[in-house]
């Protein structure tokens, strides 16, 4: 057990799991729905290889069972979302529009070098009954209830999402694991990483720990900022500028790139270039370390990704071949 930078890596039986100083505490207090355990930021995956990324997190067992039951609309977020049940009576929220796509491809990769996700699925169509008119996103959905392209995320009853975290604030800052983070959201061309769009879950039971991650994926695979195209554009992805030449030992990535000037009028997306450090100045050494990780994938794994998420065929093989590219890059360094 080493401490490094008040933050403790113990290692057991082959796993690394990156804690706060404190492993093993009992809760700060014993109410139930008082944050319990140690925060957790990443967990060594043990055998990459063996990673399933057609379903990522949650696995086959977690997949969405039909039929689905429109519970309530989710006025959340910027995109059109909705809550259904399914039938093993497992809470989930279907995401329509341009992110389901890239937000579950993303939420694979990132799980497939031992951060947190979201247990996502993609359905080419989703068939909700008693489904209701919504405020947001009518459009997508069929006169009989039939949606077509979205993400699930499930919600499950052993954790529950206890806030948020911030970039720049939090119990692993300057780890290791904090940059390779960053290096990921770069990978992925991630711009849109407000703090608002990592959350902290609470996971309880015999090792109740906190988990951190980033939650809200849905801007991945298209350019390195806002702009035309700012979502689901696999081209914008392939030609994008993602990283920059090592310097003194350190790599500045191109991800988020800032919003253009034109966004001087506009407060809330000239909100973002408080939010181009991240990314920038990352020890070569942790970026490095991202790519090693990511070279244990084979390259059918990182198809899975993306074949999983509903990209075409020829989307399949674009992306999988700049994503394997990148890998080298980092690798390289």
């Amino acid at each position: 057990m080493q401490k490094v930078n008040g933050i403790v890596t113990l290692a057991s039986a082959g796993v690394l799991t990156l804690l706060l100083s404190t492993p093993g505490t009992p809760a700060r207090n014993p109410k139930e729905n008082a944050p319990q355990g140690p925060a957790v930021l990443w967990r060594d995956p043990a055998d990459i290889r063996s990673r399933n990324l057609v379903y990522g997190a949650g696995g086959k067992a977690h997949e969405p069972k039909a039929p689905f039951k429109f519970d309530k609309e989710d006025t959340s977020g910027t995109n059109p979302k909705f809550d259904i049940v399914d039938a093993n009576g497992i809470e989930w929220t279907v995401k329509m529009g341009d992110e389901a796509r890239p937000e579950t491809a993303a939420s694979r990769l990132v799980w497939a070098v031992g951060y947190f996700a979201n247990e996502n699925y993609f359905l080419p169509v989703l068939k909700v009954e008693n489904m209701k008119h919504l405020s947001r996103g009518s459009h997508y959905v069929a006169r009989d209830g039939t949606v077509k392209n979205v993400r699930l995320k499930r919600h499950g009853k052993e954790q529950e999402k206890i806030g948020t975290w911030q970039w720049g604030d939090n119990p692993f800052k300057d780890t290791r694991e904090w940059y390779g983070l960053q290096v990921m959201m770069a990978l992925v061309n991630n711009w849109d990483l407000k703090d608002i769009n990592n959350a902290v879950y609470q996971v309880r039971g015999d090792h109740p720990e906190q988990r951190y991650l980033v939650s809200d994926l849905g801007r991945s695979f298209g350019p390195n900022g806002l702009g035309p195209g700012a979502k689901n554009n696999p081209k914008a992805y392939l030609r994008s500028k993602w990283i920059g030449k090592p310097s003194s030992g350190a790599v500045d990535f191109k991800v988020p790139a800032g919003p253009a000037w034109s966004s001087l009028f506009n407060p809330a997306e000239f909100r973002r270039f408080g939010y181009t450090w991240i990314g920038r100045d990352v020890p070569a050494a942790n970026a490095r370390w991202v790519g090693q990780l990511l070279a244990q994938l084979s390259p059918d794994q990182i198809r899975d990704a993306f074949r999983s998420s509903g990209y075409s065929p020829a989307e399949v093989e674009a992306l999988s071949a700049e994503f394997q590219r990148r890998i080298a890059t980092l690798t390289a360094l």
